[in-house]
Protein backbone atom coordinates (compact mmCIF):
# COMPACT_ATOMS: atom_id res chain seq x y z
CA UNK A 1 0.00 0.00 0.00
CA UNK A 2 1.00 2.67 -0.94
CA UNK A 3 1.56 6.28 1.37
CA UNK A 4 -2.02 8.25 1.08
CA UNK A 5 -4.08 5.68 -0.54
CA UNK A 6 -6.32 4.56 2.17
CA UNK A 7 -7.45 8.44 1.91
CA UNK A 8 -9.25 7.65 -1.10
CA UNK A 9 -12.42 9.84 -1.31
CA UNK A 10 -11.99 12.01 2.00
CA UNK A 11 -11.63 15.11 0.27
CA UNK A 12 -14.75 14.35 -2.45
CA UNK A 13 -17.04 14.33 1.15
CA UNK A 14 -15.11 17.32 2.51
CA UNK A 15 -16.17 19.41 -0.39
CA UNK A 16 -19.77 17.98 -0.94
CA UNK A 17 -20.74 18.98 2.80
CA UNK A 18 -19.01 22.24 1.91
CA UNK A 19 -20.86 22.97 -0.95
CA UNK A 20 -24.30 22.04 0.77
CA UNK A 21 -23.42 24.72 2.96
CA UNK A 22 -22.25 27.36 0.70
CA UNK A 23 -25.77 26.51 -1.01
CA UNK A 24 -27.36 27.30 1.79
CA UNK A 25 -26.09 30.60 2.70
CA UNK A 26 -26.35 31.64 -0.91
CA UNK A 27 -29.77 31.03 -0.69
CA UNK A 28 -30.26 32.61 2.57
CA UNK A 29 -28.61 35.70 1.33
CA UNK A 30 -30.21 35.73 -2.21
CA UNK A 31 -34.18 35.24 -0.75
CA UNK A 32 -33.25 37.49 2.49
CA UNK A 33 -32.61 40.03 -0.21
CA UNK A 34 -35.92 39.48 -1.93
CA UNK A 35 -37.79 39.39 1.15
CA UNK A 36 -36.25 43.25 1.77
CA UNK A 37 -36.78 43.93 -1.62
CA UNK A 38 -40.42 43.06 -1.47
CA UNK A 39 -40.71 44.61 1.94
CA UNK A 40 -39.55 48.18 0.01
CA UNK A 41 -41.87 47.80 -2.29
CA UNK A 42 -45.02 47.54 -0.16
CA UNK A 43 -43.63 50.59 1.80
CA UNK A 44 -43.52 52.27 -0.82
CA UNK A 45 -47.04 51.48 -2.55
CA UNK A 46 -48.89 51.82 0.78
CA UNK A 47 -47.21 55.29 0.82
CA UNK A 48 -48.36 56.45 -2.44
CA UNK A 49 -51.49 55.15 -1.98
CA UNK A 50 -51.60 57.05 1.46
CA UNK A 51 -51.14 60.47 0.03
CA UNK A 52 -53.57 59.51 -3.19
CA UNK A 53 -56.29 58.91 -0.15
CA UNK A 54 -55.09 61.80 1.34
CA UNK A 55 -55.78 63.92 -1.46
CA UNK A 56 -59.65 63.20 -1.58
CA UNK A 57 -60.59 66.49 0.35
CA UNK A 58 -63.59 67.92 0.95
CA UNK A 59 -63.99 71.58 -0.31
CA UNK A 60 -66.90 72.62 0.97
CA UNK A 61 -66.16 71.23 4.81
CA UNK A 62 -62.26 72.50 4.53
CA UNK A 63 -63.51 75.90 3.51
CA UNK A 64 -66.19 76.39 5.97
CA UNK A 65 -63.80 74.58 8.57
CA UNK A 66 -60.49 76.07 8.07
CA UNK A 67 -58.70 72.78 8.00
CA UNK A 68 -58.36 69.93 5.96
CA UNK A 69 -61.32 67.54 5.82
CA UNK A 70 -61.46 64.59 3.82
CA UNK A 71 -64.53 63.27 1.76
CA UNK A 72 -64.15 59.66 3.22
CA UNK A 73 -65.94 57.88 0.18
CA UNK A 74 -63.52 60.00 -2.51
CA UNK A 75 -60.58 59.71 -0.32
CA UNK A 76 -61.37 55.36 -0.50
CA UNK A 77 -62.11 55.78 -3.64
CA UNK A 78 -59.14 57.50 -5.01
CA UNK A 79 -56.61 54.62 -2.85
CA UNK A 80 -58.16 51.85 -4.36
CA UNK A 81 -57.79 53.01 -7.74
CA UNK A 82 -54.07 53.85 -7.18
CA UNK A 83 -53.39 50.41 -6.01
CA UNK A 84 -55.49 48.71 -8.69
CA UNK A 85 -53.63 50.63 -11.36
CA UNK A 86 -50.82 48.62 -10.41
CA UNK A 87 -52.11 45.60 -9.41
CA UNK A 88 -52.33 45.31 -6.16
CA UNK A 89 -55.58 44.68 -3.30
CA UNK A 90 -55.01 46.72 -0.12
CA UNK A 91 -55.60 45.20 3.44
CA UNK A 92 -57.53 47.86 4.88
CA UNK A 93 -57.97 51.73 3.80
CA UNK A 94 -58.79 53.40 6.51
CA UNK A 95 -60.09 57.37 6.26
CA UNK A 96 -59.93 59.80 9.10
CA UNK A 97 -61.35 63.23 9.32
CA UNK A 98 -57.98 64.53 8.03
CA UNK A 99 -55.58 61.25 7.09
CA UNK A 100 -55.59 57.99 5.42
CA UNK A 101 -54.18 54.65 6.62
CA UNK A 102 -53.19 51.76 4.21
CA UNK A 103 -51.87 49.09 4.79
CA UNK A 104 -50.78 46.28 1.62
CA UNK A 105 -49.19 42.84 1.46
CA UNK A 106 -47.16 41.08 -1.29
CA UNK A 107 -46.01 37.82 -2.13
CA UNK A 108 -42.37 37.50 -2.14
CA UNK A 109 -41.16 34.25 -4.56
CA UNK A 110 -38.05 32.31 -3.35
CA UNK A 111 -35.62 30.58 -5.26
CA UNK A 112 -34.23 28.53 -2.75
CA UNK A 113 -35.95 29.16 0.50
CA UNK A 114 -39.43 27.31 0.82
CA UNK A 115 -41.90 30.01 0.19
CA UNK A 116 -43.16 32.25 -0.65
CA UNK A 117 -42.87 35.04 1.73
CA UNK A 118 -45.68 37.26 2.78
CA UNK A 119 -44.66 41.12 3.42
CA UNK A 120 -47.08 44.00 4.42
CA UNK A 121 -46.29 47.62 5.16
CA UNK A 122 -48.93 50.06 7.12
CA UNK A 123 -48.58 53.87 5.95
CA UNK A 124 -50.39 57.01 6.76
CA UNK A 125 -50.65 60.48 5.43
CA UNK A 126 -52.43 63.52 6.52
CA UNK A 127 -53.99 66.43 4.48
CA UNK A 128 -53.00 69.53 4.94
CA UNK A 129 -54.78 72.97 4.17
CA UNK A 130 -53.87 76.35 4.20
CA UNK A 131 -50.62 77.55 6.46
CA UNK A 132 -50.14 74.31 7.73
CA UNK A 133 -49.27 73.22 3.96
CA UNK A 134 -46.43 75.79 3.98
CA UNK A 135 -44.40 74.23 6.54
Amino acid sequence: MRPGEGDRGSVTIFVAVLAVGFLAAAGLAYDGSQKLGGLAQARDLADNAARACAQGVDAEATLASGAAVLDAADAEARALAYLSTVGISPVAVIVGPASCEVEVELSVQTRFLPGPFRVSATEQATALYGVEAAR
